[in-house]
């Protein structure tokens, strides 16, 4: 018999680990392609391409085995799509911004923030090792954040924007799991994914905003196959990083799972530097140090 760990099966935990750095790494190709994209396209097309891929699925699923559900939260449904958009508006737009590795950086401190928003919005108690780890995390973030001659402050600011919604989006979840079928949540964040876009690109197209660059924008028609490829890509891609991020979590506990994601940082450093950006400063590495090990502790303090 296998030997078991923390009541897991060790063949089970190994299989939550492995899917895990899977979805880290589609996740990571998701980035990398919305930034080849991204020189041609703006980032509020790739939201909607983004969407319109996975929707089809989710779509799919729900005709096969209807969603069963209590509901009544319908207003917390709207807000948590919207908040998920607004979001990934950000994170495409720090990915053409900042370059991979930063903006994955960023990205992966949402679990200090969802910490501390537990604390503040709905009264959790955090522990002293708790307090520690967001400690560090924020130290880490000074590290990353602090703005130098190339990348400006607003740039770092909204980088930093996509963890702010990213804790508060999954903060809603907390709250509508308790009520929805996991597809509802996601596919009104996929629907809200497609419905805002076209919004951004009709404003946009009448009444460009220079200011507002992350949130308005235009369509334009891909050119050749390999566009159409691109946008398909960055939808599967996505949706594949989405499915084996799910699936690790029923393999293994919650916090040592978590922690394995954080690999996407690596991923991403790598992916970027493949396409021709820089290696991260000293500084940069040691602010993305105390990230991540800001990130695991709370992780693991929060599945215990």
């Amino acid at each position: 018999m296998a030997a078991t760990t923390d009541n897991f099966p060790a063949t089970a935990s190994f299989k939550g680990i492995y899917l895990m750095l899977g979805a880290a790494f589609f996740f990571a190709l998701t980035s990398a392609i919305s930034k080849w994209l991204g020189r041609e396209f703006h980032i509020v097309q790739l939201v909607f391409f983004r969407n319109i891929v996975g929707v089809v699925f989710i779509i799919t699923s729900v005709l096969r085995r209807p969603m069963r559900q209590e509901g009544g939260k319908l207003g917390l449904l709207i807000f948590r799509g919207v908040v998920g958009t607004l979001s990934l508006y950000m994170l495409f737009y720090a990915i053409q911004t900042l370059g991979l590795g930063r903006a994955s950086t960023y990205q992966y401190t949402y679990p200090i923030f969802l910490a501390l928003f537990s604390w503040v919005l709905i009264g959790e108690t955090l522990n002293s090792k708790e307090w520690a780890a967001i400690f560090v995390g924020f130290t880490g973030i000074l590290f990353v954040f602090r703005p130098d001659l190339s990348i400006s402050m607003r740039d770092n600011a909204l980088g930093l924007g996509n963890a702010l919604l990213t804790a508060i989006s999954y903060l809603s979840i907390r709250q509508l799991g308790v009520v929805y079928d996991t597809r509802a949540i996601i596919l009104s964040f996929m629907l809200s994914g497609i419905i805002m876009p076209i919004l951004s690109m009709l404003v946009g197209t009448y009444y460009p905003m220079e200011h507002l660059d992350f949130l308005i924008g235009t369509f334009k028609w891909p050119e050749n196959e390999w566009h159409w490829l691109g946008f398909l890509a960055l939808g599967l891609t996505a949706l594949m990083g989405q499915k084996m991020l799910t699936q690790s979590f029923t393999y293994d506990k919650a916090g040592r799972v978590a922690a394995v994601g954080y690999s996407n940082i690596l991923f991403s450093v790598l992916i970027g530097f493949l396409m021709g950006e820089s290696i991260p400063s000293l500084a940069t590495i040691a602010g993305m140090m105390l990230i991540v090990i800001g990130g695991i502790l709370v992780s693991f303090a929060k599945s215990r």
